[in-house]
C-alpha cells in the first residue's frame, strides 16, 4: 500500500515518471555495448587481431551503417510522435510530415551504402 501511495500520488507519479525516464536512458545507453559485444575478435597476446584488413574494415562499417540506421528509424519514430501529438495543427502535421520524409530518405541511403560496402568487401575479399 505505501508503494501504491508512494508511485501513484501527484508527486509519487513525477517520482515514478523521473525512475522510469532513467531506466530508458540507461537501456539505450547500454543496447548498442550488447550489440557489438559480438563484433570483438579473439585477440593475440601482443594485443593486435588475427583478422585480415579487409574483413576489420568491413565489420566496422557494418557497425557504423548499423548504427547510423538506428538512428535514422529513431528519426521516423519522433516523426510519427509529434504527428500524433500534432492534434489536428495542420502546422504540425505538416512538420512531422517532414521528418518523417527525411528519416525514410536517411534509411534508404543507409542500405544503398551497406549494399555498396558489401559489394566493395565481398568483391576485394
Amino acid at each position: 500500500m505505501i508503494i501504491y501511495l508512494l508511485f501513484f500520488t501527484l508527486k509519487g507519479g513525477e517520482i515514478m515518471k523521473k525512475i522510469l525516464k532513467n531506466i530508458s536512458i540507461l537501456a539505450i545507453t547500454l543496447a548498442p555495448h550488447a550489440a557489438l559485444a559480438q563484433l570483438v575478435s579473439p585477440a593475440t597476446p601482443g594485443g593486435l587481431s588475427t583478422e585480415s584488413l579487409e574483413n576489420t574494415i568491413g565489420t566496422i562499417l557494418n557497425a557504423v551503417l548499423g548504427l547510423v540506421g538506428v538512428i535514422a528509424l529513431g528519426v521516423i519514430l519522433y516523426g510519427g510522435f509529434r504527428w500524433m501529438t500534432a492534434a489536428g495543427n495542420e502546422e504540425a502535421v505538416g512538420e512531422a510530415k517532414k521528418i518523417i520524409t527525411a528519416g525514410v530518405i536517411g534509411l534508404i541511403i543507409v542500405i544503398v551504402a551497406w549494399a555498396v560496402v558489401s559489394f566493395v568487401i565481398t568483391t576485394v575479399v
